[in-house]
């Protein structure tokens, strides 16, 4: 069953909004624990210790996320190769591609990789670290020598340098054009299309394209400024 869907575009793409779905919650709940560290710092060190060592996040939800993460990239990539295929050589005939679509939903695939970049980064700067202190250090306490526990430090460290809050903005920036175009994208693809249903869809797709990105921005900006 499986095969037969991925062996046509439209099991492809129906795929590929699922995925998107499934990130698209998850971007909710990361920047609603996130942002907690702008309201109360013992509620994100409470809250990220929680998540950090309880064993059905870590062992459970935290490697379908990476699955996801790691299936949408990929399926994203194969459908813009097959995409390419199917359309041929066209370089002979005049392209109204321009004006018939927009930049982002022609580019896709570019802000995807660059995202994908600054996942790499992201991942360096957080899970990676948490990891080596966790499973390898073997320190599963999320204490500071001090007794306090250490996540809040740790962000407020990370958003020190201001090239790196630089590369956050940017990345989040172009989270939001792939967005404003991925979430409509999404219920397309599942059939959600009637037009009764695509304004609001439309409206809720570009709100969630700004409030998202722009909460990590003003999340970035705000430890940078509090150091």
């Amino acid at each position: 069953m499986a095969q037969g869907l991925f062996n046509s575009s439209i099991g492809r793409k129906f795929a590929m909004a699922l995925s998107a779905f499934f990130l698209i919650t998850f971007l909710i709940v990361h920047l609603l624990v996130n942002f907690l560290s702008v309201i109360s710092p013992s509620a994100y060190n409470e809250a990220s210790h929680f998540m950090g060592t309880n064993p059905l996040v870590q062992f459970l939800f935290q490697p379908i996320l990476i699955a996801g993460v790691v299936f949408h990239f990929v399926l994203g990539f194969v459908l813009e190769i097959k995409n390419k295929k199917a359309r041929g050589p066209v370089g002979y005939v005049k392209s109204n591609s321009s004006q018939n679509s927009t930049w982002v939903s022609r580019n896709m695939v570019v802000t995807g990789a660059m995202i994908l970049i600054f996942l790499g980064l992201h991942f360096a700067d957080f899970w990676l670290p948490e990891i080596n202190t966790k499973y390898i250090q073997g320190d599963m306490t999320g204490l500071l020598p001090g007794g306090d526990l250490r996540y809040y430090e740790e962000l407020q460290h990370k958003f020190a340098s201001s090239w790196r809050v630089a590369f956050y903005v940017i990345a989040f920036i172009l989270l939001g054009l792939h967005l404003a175009h991925g979430f409509q994208s999404a219920f397309q693809s599942v059939g959600a299309n009637h037009r009764r249903y695509t304004p609001v869809i439309k409206a809720f797709g570009k709100f969630y394209a700004i409030i998202i990105p722009l909460g990590f921005i003003f999340i970035a900006i705000y430890h940078f400024l509090n150091q």
